[in-house]
């Protein structure tokens, strides 16, 4: 799960067309974005999400920042900071009601974590949502067993 999350994190599309600063905080949030609207799918086909994926990504982000140099109490207090964004994405990213399979992104939310969008003068926000929107659709149209596996030959 992780190395999908981080492949996906990694597309030419955010960092060369939305020009996204290419750095450990963005990805994390594209990481979370990505698996925001995996449990969203989840949730919306009926399914529960496998705490054991949730805690092997957590546990893979965990191990990063120790590669990274960072120490036991930066770890912790970076651990939670990074639950509480993934959270405030999960329960704040689709903004249409849950009976339905349409989702509607929070543009708001986005800006709130990606700086790039704070200041709008090109659309850059919407080809952003556009992106996740395709991706959302893409996934959907997926059988749940494989669906993560399969969001790799997404292409937007």
């Amino acid at each position: 799960m992780y190395n999908i999350l981080l492949f996906l994190s990694r597309n030419i599309f955010f960092y060369k067309k939305i020009e996204l600063p290419d750095n450990f905080e963005t990805r994390i949030y594209l990481m979370f974005l990505h698996f925001s609207i995996f449990m969203i799918i989840y949730k919306k086909k009926g399914k529960k999400f496998s705490q054991e994926s949730y805690d092997n990504l957590f546990h893979s982000i965990e191990n990063n920042l120790r590669e990274l140099g960072f120490g036991d109490v930066s770890v912790n207090k970076k651990m939670k900071e990074f639950n509480k964004i993934l959270y405030d994405i999960l329960l704040k990213l689709n903004i249409k009601k849950e009976n339905n399979d349409e989702i509607l992104f929070n543009k708001k939310l986005l800006k709130k974590y990606f700086v790039a969008f704070k200041v709008e003068k090109d659309n850059k926000l919407d080809k952003f949502s556009d992106y996740f929107l395709n991706f959302y659709n893409f996934c959907f149209a997926q059988p749940l067993d494989s669906m993560i596996e399969k969001s790799k030959d997404f292409i937007n």
